[in-house]
């Protein structure tokens, strides 16, 4: 009987400017085997990525950061948050582990973040696994739009947010869509809850969630930069995610016609549910990209 081979994985804290950033990263069997870059969406962190890392981690280098704010990671009181800082920390997290060239894995969070960084380095950009990460107006759910329009200064604002930071709210992001919910271990709602209860942690998401409108306000740029560098890119969507539903997906293919697209009758989190079918694509797209 051939057992199947699973990953080594490291788990370390890095100083970005006094940020202590969290990753993990796995060890391959090639010293020159192929990057992925995994960012992580909300409310989650690099662990929703360690069943992929097991899974491709012996064939594929791969690097999961956690964000200030996410997961262990561990940053200063007086952080302002923000989706350009969050951006500034990944980038110089990229920069010290002396990343030159990767493909960028972007789901949900990870996409402005990603796409932030896509815009000041384009040379490290070698192919784009896009996962329910959305760039696209008509890829926002009209709660999506909602929520995205609450401001500070609006009554109940804040607690409309904080709301969605509860068990039942981050069990519902995993949950709502899915295709068989059985599929979906509770760990990770109950992990992803773990760290919003955490001191300081509902206020930066709070801080965060009025943020968003920045980056609808530069969906534009991304489609431009997109449009301009043509990276190859796979898209793997779940098709019922509650917040960026299947049209977000297929509005890649504007600006990237040659862009490969699966859909999944899934949710949010669509590694969750469909694992087995989105690490075979993953696998073949970096073996034809890193080429």
């Amino acid at each position: 009987m051939t057992v199947p081979a699973i990953a080594r994985t490291i788990h370390r804290h890095i100083d970005v400017d006094g940020v202590k950033v969290f990753y993990r990263e796995s060890i391959p069997d090639r010293s020159d085997a192929p990057v992925l870059l995994l960012l992580h969406g909300f409310p989650s962190a690099s662990h929703q990525f360690r069943r992929l890392i097991d899974v491709l981690g012996t064939r594929y280098r791969l690097i999961a950061p956690d964000y200030p704010g996410f997961g262990h990671t561990q940053a200063p009181d007086d952080f302002t948050y923000s989706f350009d800082r969050l951006a500034d920390v990944t980038e110089g997290f990229i920069q010290l582990l002396g990343l030159s060239r990767f493909v960028m894995y972007v789901f949900d969070f990870g996409a402005p973040v990603g796409f932030r960084i896509a815009q000041r380095h384009p040379e490290w950009i070698a192919g784009l696994v896009v996962q329910n990460g959305n760039a696209y107006t008509e890829g926002l759910s009209a709660g999506a739009r909602d929520f995205i329009a609450l401001r500070p200064e609006t009554e109940g604002a804040e607690n409309t947010v904080r709301d969605l930071l509860t068990l039942p709210g981050t069990r519902g992001q995993y949950e709502s869509g899915a295709g068989n919910p059985e599929l979906i271990a509770p760990e990770g709602w109950t992990l992803d809850q773990h760290f919003l209860d955490q001191p300081g942690r509902k206020q930066a998401q709070v801080t965060l969630a009025f943020d968003y409108h920045t980056n609808l306000e530069r969906y534009d740029q991304w489609q431009a930069w997109l449009r301009k560098h043509t990276p190859p890119a796979l898209i793997t969507w779940g098709s019922n995610d509650p917040f960026f539903p299947e049209p977000g997906a297929r509005a890649y293919l504007r600006d990237l016609p040659d862009a490969e697209l699966h859909l999944f009758d899934t949710g949010h989190f669509a590694l969750e549910e469909n694992l087995p079918d989105i690490a075979p694509l993953i696998a073949g797209f970096l073996d034809r990209v890193w080429a």
